[in-house]
């Protein structure tokens, strides 16, 4: 038998054999390249950049005429509050201001601006450079000194000021160790559970590594990295997994251990090849939303998952060879102890029996957590959803307690041929504006009444451009956070229908040329749908509407859509596992019920192991003290616990059960036009 395996199987069972004769070869082959992309990102630093820009917005005209005057430059605020009044500490505050004035990079500073009783004041900052360009070291100079002002409470607000604020949690941490235990419970051994967060380990840290020494000459946003370790810790694991635990299926078998592993890489590994396909296909179709943010961000995570793919078809079978004995040991003894899938058939034969009352009951979980989904509000983060305790989040409270909801997001009002005079006039009358100030050459700034995560706020930017500016004569432009924030907004709900139709379109036809069939692809892209609106639903009863004690307030622009993208590609994930032993069962018995339930249990119990393991790493985030990155977390976790227990273990055998032999129908004049590729050799 292992003379014929050894000559049989496809590319993959032959790159396996290549790992295995070349096991410590591959292992040095990986050490190198994470050693080497380390030591040189390390040596080389980072260069992230936040790249909001909207070309042709309102908002963004106007950041590019501010951009062409002569004061461009980053700003920060050094925030002041002394309970007995500021004016009896004005001796140390102008020490402290003078100080600042003669640092590097600074090119003006003002006049300290009192509050109405004189406890909180301000004096906003000017460098010669954007904020991303200005030295870390000289802004770390800044904040240092601003602080020196005696008896005087210091806060600063401010780009400069966040960028040498961010402090990350322990997620990445208390995510991989959640994982470890998992696998650890699953195999019953350290050793096992080990290599697939081993082979993560490697994937991830490389590409890590590359991204940071690309940002040197590629726009990456500077959330990039987290977004990474999420996504890429959570697929690599699972890969290696799924890998691993058809290696152990192979091996109870009778198979001996090298022909078990390129048996394993010839199944699981063409599917973990297809289902990683799938989730960069999703990840680049973001590219078809023109906005140029989020491309350095779909780029980067998708090749993390490539990465995570080559690792799992290389590295994990070299080293499945060098500890193959000590495995398959434990893989034995454990198996002893237990009847493999018993649970799981009774579960596909409990809802093959009745399979309506299981599908209403999934059907009505999905669709009731994805209501509140249409109450969504998108936003950019300012320094209020910053941690309490943290500078900004002082400086933002103090400046709206001295000054007003509204004063630290003030819409900037530009114009080129209309009247500032009657501008100004026509803005101090108008519902929801707090002050406006003089005019700035052709500029005026206009602060609301609401903070500017307030929704009151963003109807204020949309009346001014459809009712109230439109009445004055000449042209006028509406810019600020707030005005960028609705242009994002609507410049995603304009691209939306042509991103959601090229990400499933695209899936739903790599799905029904592997199954060879049209009900399939249909029901996985309504199904994985179903799990992003609800997985939406949930990030706005939680960040939205503010449940279980979190800030109430907009969800970040692109979070929608890139949680989106990754999501839909995961979902095709469990698809694609759950479906392949179903279809390999099909093409052997020919029968759909016994092909339902032997595929739920041989795949029942790793598909829920892999979900658990994502849902903890994805779950993990919630304790970083980013929102966004909280946003991400709980958004990508709901979608997947939903996915693996939901969908997989209700909704796909009821469906499958109520198709029957048609669930793998393909017209025969479509079979024989569309291309072959089997997941099964």
């Amino acid at each position: 038998m292992d003379t014929i395996t050894r000559t049989s199987g496809g590319g993959l069972a032959r790159l396996a054999g290549w790992a295995q004769h070349h096991r410590w070869l591959a292992v040095a082959l990986w050490a190198l390249v994470l050693i080497g992309v380390t030591v040189t990102s390390q040596l080389a630093g980072s260069a992230f950049h936040d790249d909001n820009s909207l070309p042709g917005t309102e908002s963004q005209q106007v950041v590019d005429l501010l951009k062409s005057s002569p004061q461009s430059g980053a700003s920060a605020q050094i925030v002041l509050k002394a309970d007995g009044g500021l004016a009896a500490n004005r001796a140390p505050i102008d020490t402290m201001l003078g100080e600042v004035r003669a640092l590097p990079h600074v090119r003006s500073v003002s006049e300290t601006t009192f509050s109405a009783d004189g406890r909180i004041g301000y004096a906003t900052v000017t460098f010669d450079a954007a904020s991303t360009d200005l030295p870390y070291d000289d802004i770390v100079k800044f904040a240092d000194t601003a602080k020196r002002a005696g008896p005087v409470e210091v806060a600063l607000a401010g780009d400069p000021i966040e960028r040498i604020s961010g402090s990350g949690g322990p997620a990445e941490g208390v995510g991989l160790l959640a994982a470890l235990v998992i696998l650890v419970f699953l195999f019953r051994s350290l050793l096992a559970a080990g290599l697939p967060v081993i082979t993560a380990v490697f994937a991830v840290g490389s590409t890590l590594g590359v991204i940071t020494v690309v940002s040197h000459v590629v726009d990456i946003a500077s959330y990039t990295s987290p977004l990474m370790m999420l996504v890429g810790f959570g697929v690599g694991v699972d890969y290696a997994l799924l890998i691993f635990s058809r290696y152990r299926t192979e091996l109870l078998a009778g198979h001996d251990r090298d022909a078990a592993a390129r048996r394993a890489l010839d199944t699981a590994g063409r599917s973990v090849l297809f289902a990683g396909t799938t989730v960069i296909i999703a990840l680049l179709g973001l590219l078809a939303l023109g906005l140029g943010g989020l491309r350095g961000v779909a780029l980067s995570v998708a090749l993390t998952v490539l990465m995570t793919m080559l690792a799992s078809v290389t590295l994990l079978p070299a080293l499945l060879s060098l500890f193959g004995k000590r495995l398959e040991r434990g893989i034995r003894r454990h198996a002893a102890r237990r009847e493999h899938g018993k649970a799981w058939r009774r579960l596909a034969d409990g809802v093959q029996r009745r399979p309506l009352a299981p599908l209403a009951i999934g059907l009505i979980v999905l669709i009731g957590l994805s209501l509140p989904a249409a109450g969504l509000r998108l936003g950019f983060a300012d320094a209020s959803t910053d941690p309490a305790g943290s500078t900004t989040r002082e400086a933002y409270d103090l400046l709206a307690e001295g000054f007003g909801p509204g004063f630290t997001g003030p819409l900037a009002i530009v114009t080129e041929d209309g009247d500032t005079v009657a501008l100004r006039q026509q803005l101090a009358v108008t519902p929801g504006i707090a002050r406006v100030l003089p005019p700035m050459g052709r500029t005026v700034l206009a602060f609301p009444t609401t903070s500017p995560q307030d929704e009151a706020t963003a109807e204020l930017v949309t009346r001014l451009r459809t009712e109230v500016l439109p009445a004055l004569p000449g042209h006028y432009l509406v810019g600020g956070s707030v005005a960028a924030a609705t242009d994002f907004a609507g410049a995603v709900a304009d691209r939306l229908p042509l991103f959601v139709l090229v990400v499933v379109g695209l899936s739903a036809l790599l799905l029904m040329v592997v199954f060879r069939s049209i009900l399939i692809p249909l029901k996985a892209a309504l199904l994985n749908l179903l799990s992003i609106g609800a997985s939406l639903g949930v990030m706005t009863l939680v960040f939205g509407d503010g449940w279980f004690g979190a800030q109430p307030g907009p969800i970040e622009a692109f979070v929608p859509v890139m949680i989106f993208a990754i999501v839909f590609g995961l979902s095709m994930d469990y698809e694609v596992f759950l479906v392949s032993r179903m279809h390999e069962e099909w093409r052997r018995t020919g029968d759909a019920r016994l092909a339902v339930r032997e595929g739920l249990a041989s795949t029942g119990a790793v598909i829920t192991a892999a979900g658990a393991i994502m849902v903890l790493v994805f779950g993990a985030f919630l304790l970083d003290p980013s929102r966004m990155l909280a946003q991400f977390g709980l958004g990508l976790a709901v979608a997947v616990l939903l996915d693996a227990l939901v969908i997989r273990c209700l909704l796909v055998p009821a469906i499958m059960r109520l198709l029957g032999a048609r669930a793998w129908w393909l017209p025969r004049w479509l079979d024989r036009r569309l291309p072959h590729f089997a997941l099964e050799p």
